[in-house]
Formats: structure tokens, C-alpha cells, sequence
């Protein structure tokens, strides 16, 4: 199901998740947290085709989880920083709405109880 009316920070959030949801995603991710690394030499660590790891280095920076850059021939690919913590930020305030929902509903569920007898 698709929600209409997702402003650009929600589909900013629907991105960073698609790509972190693929586990060749994540571990290029990880490849090049270590350091820059070329779409070539990271091409060579997967048992797919070239455009299929270009594809996902697309995805991946679309998602600003890295930058691309170009020198010479090569593409440089880049994990940047700050995009774990706009991860975190997410799930952060996902856990923050369900812990507000648990104790909306604990305090109706509390309040529709009788006090014990204690007399």
C-alpha cells in the first residue's frame, strides 16, 4: 500500500530504508565505510554483473548513504557519516510514537479500573 501525501522528508526516510532493506546494500555500505573503494573494484567482490552493482551503488546514493565521485576513469564511491544517523533519527522517532501509543494506552487501560479495596 502506498500513502498519498508523503512530504519529501517521508519519502527521504522511505529510501534510506529500501536501501538498507538489501543485504548486498548493506554490505557495500560497510565496504566502503572502510575507505573509498571503485565501482570496478567493488564490482569485483559480487557474483553479478557490473550494471547490477551499479544499480545498487544508484540506490544507494540516492539514499545518501554515498557519494560518488569521479576521477580519472574511475568512480569513487564513498559511505557518508551522517547517514546512520539520519537512520537512527528514524527509527528514534518511530520508537518514541510507539512508546507515546503503549502509554496512551496503558493510562486508558489504567484509569477504566476500579481502585482495589484496601479497607
Amino acid at each position: 500500500m502506498v500513502v498519498d501525501g508523503l512530504d519529501e522528508a517521508d519519502r527521504a526516510v522511505d529510501r534510506l530504508f529500501h536501501a538498507l532493506a538489501d543485504a548486498t546494500r548493506r554490505d557495500m555500505l560497510r565496504r566502503c565505510g572502510r575507505g573509498e573503494l571503485s565501482v570496478s573494484r567493488l564490482a569485483a567482490a559480487y557474483p553479478m554483473s557490473f550494471a547490477a552493482v551499479q544499480k545498487h551503488v544508484t540506490v544507494l546514493e540516492r539514499a545518501g548513504l554515498v557519494t560518488k565521485e569521479r576521477r580519472g576513469r574511475e568512480q569513487l564511491v564513498r559511505t557518508d557519516p551522517d547517514a546512520v544517523a539520519r537512520a537512527r533519527r528514524a527509527l528514534d522517532a518511530l520508537e518514541s510514537a510507539w512508546r507515546d501509543r503503549m502509554t496512551g494506552l496503558l493510562s486508558e487501560e489504567e484509569g477504566g479500573q476500579e481502585a482495589p479495596d484496601t479497607g
